[in-house]
């Protein structure tokens, strides 16, 4: 028999945005009521007397970025937390040069399943990579340099990316271009690019690799790595994938450890350490096993969804605005594969995989939102259908008259038809997935007095019933480039200024005054 609690005890509460901040920080309960502080903090959002109201505006002269909690200004450089009741500073780096500015920054959040021997490692950092091709690890609470690798004193390294969130990234140098000089000598120079892959938690290399054209390759323009997959792009509109672990197994030739004395290439040096830098230790001389290839009009291909298919539009002008969804298995097209919403907009309709894991896909267009599942057909197990499982759609007013008579009494029929996206009618713009409280979060835009008024609308995943429409206070002007975040009980918006300036409004989550005394 389970004993009840005196109804005379004194009740307690507590706020749930900190519980949740304060689990994160540690606590004795090992995280068990989680999901339950997330659907009470989901149903206090979704009460009509929950608003949002903005509570802080800052202005930049360059990018600003969010991830998980975080605000970064001028290129990284200052970092405000929106974690409170409304954003403060964590910290700001020192002023450097242009030649030594932050390019590109990853944020890593500290692993839950293993504790790790070096304290400093287990806390959360940024990424950073350097202008100067030095990749910093920095605490992502006060700035502080925990570790630094350099990476090569030949190539220029650009730009950073996940190859498995939270444990595997990549950084990928600009592309080789031919110099004078070899051009002068007739000289090819068939190094594309390079890749230095990593592991965090600790950090540790994985190895460095060279995409050589003589390999890949002359048409080979481009290269990422995801989920294991090194996907290499071609001028041609032609995409191929390879086993990454093939290719560290194949052809790895020593595993280098930063930090330690090496001898390879005819070099020596320390790993990770200026000028010797990081050396090429994947040496592939010959063109790996193609585990998939395809040929695409625009957008690439993606894959993804249960069972796995990919989306791709063919490489010919007549399938232009259509996404074709096949089985990755043998290249067949699923039964209603084809997704076309015929849109007649400026803007183009955009297809992605759902990122709830669900394994369905979203089709969203200026009009009409789409979440579509991927179904066995009956009978066919191999065979799959394209069912769509809800549709959003936006307000929009279809009275204007095809038919105008004129003060003469002529009747003159209308010669063109309103855009999908015309200004005076209600717009999708954005669609993104709230991941803990398990909301689509859509931005509609209308026009009122000649300005964009935007409203980010809370829809139920699983149904896509509207359960809140949360209006922005700042005009959206569709001129310049916009981003919405939806976090929690945090709603931030940056948007690309007049005089190329940016700002960051940030919202926060308000119950309203009680009528009652």
């Amino acid at each position: 028999m389970c004993a009840l609690p005196s109804p005379c005890a004194p009740r307690t509460s507590k706020n749930s945005c900190a519980v949740l901040t304060s689990r994160s920080r540690g606590s004795n309960d090992s995280g068990r009521l989680l999901g339950t502080n997330l659907k009470i903090l989901r149903n206090i959002i979704l009460q009509d007397d929950t608003e949002f109201v903005k509570v802080w505006s800052k202005t930049s002269k360059s990018l600003i970025a969010y991830e998980s909690g975080r605000i970064y200004f001028d290129n990284y450089r200052c970092c405000y937390s929106s974690l409170l009741p409304e954003p403060e500073q964590l910290y700001e780096l020192p002023k450097t040069p242009k030649t030594e500015k932050i390019e590109d920054a990853l944020l890593c959040q500290c692993p839950l399943d293993n504790v790790l021997t070096n304290a400093s490692e287990q806390k959360s950092c940024l990424l950073a990579l350097t202008a100067h091709n030095w990749l910093h690890r920095l605490s992502a609470d006060t700035g502080g340099t925990l570790q630094r690798v350099y990476l090569s004193s030949h190539f220029k390294f650009r730009s950073l990316g996940w190859d498995s969130s939270q444990e595997t990234f990549y950084v990928k140098s600009i592309q080789s271009k031919q110099t004078t000089l070899q051009r002068q000598a007739g000289v090819d120079n068939n190094i594309l690019m390079r890749l230095a892959v990593f592991q965090v938690f600790p950090l540790e290399l994985v190895g460095m690799l060279e995409i050589n054209k003589k390999v890949f390759g002359k048409t080979a323009v481009d290269v990422l790595l995801s989920q294991g997959v090194l996907a290499v792009s071609h001028s041609s509109k032609h995409v191929k994938l390879y086993s990454f672990e093939y290719i560290v197994n194949k052809y790895r030739i020593e595993k280098l450890a930063l930090g330690q004395q090496c001898e390879i290439n005819g070099g020596k040096g320390i790993v990770g350490d200026a000028p010797y830098g990081i050396p090429v230790n994947i040496h592939i001389h010959e063109c790996p096993p193609v585990l998939f290839e395809m040929s695409y009009l625009e957008d690439g291909v993606q894959i993804g969804g249960h069972p796995w298919h990919y989306i791709y539009t063919p490489n010919h002008k007549r399938h232009r605005g259509t996404h074709h969804i096949c089985s990755i298995t043998d290249g067949e097209l699923a039964k209603n594969g084809v997704q076309d919403m015929k849109c007649d907009s400026l803007e183009a309709d955009w297809i992605f995989f759902h990122p709830d894991d669900s394994g369905r896909i979203v089709h969203a267009g200026p009009s009409t939102i789409n979440v579509l599942k991927i179904m066995a057909e009956t009978g066919r197990d191999w065979k799959c259908e394209i069912v769509t499982d809800f549709s959003i759609t936006a307000a929009r007013d279809n009275s204007a008259p095809q038919v105008i008579v004129t003060s003469s009494g002529r009747t003159v029929k209308r010669r063109f038809q309103l855009l999908d996206d015309d200004p005076a009618q209600e717009t999708f713009r954005m669609v993104k997935y709230e991941d803990e409280l398990d909301l689509l979060a859509v931005i509609d835009i209308t026009h009122a007095e000649d300005e964009g008024q935007a409203h980010l609308r809370l829809h139920d995943n699983k149904t896509g019933i509207l359960m809140k429409r949360v209006p922005l206070k700042e005009p959206w002007d569709v001129t310049y480039s916009h981003e919405v975040y939806f976090d929690r009980d945090t709603i931030i918006h940056t948007v690309q200024e007049k005089n190329n300036t940016f700002c960051c409004h940030v919202y926060k989550m308000k119950r309203r005054p009680s009528d009652e005394p």
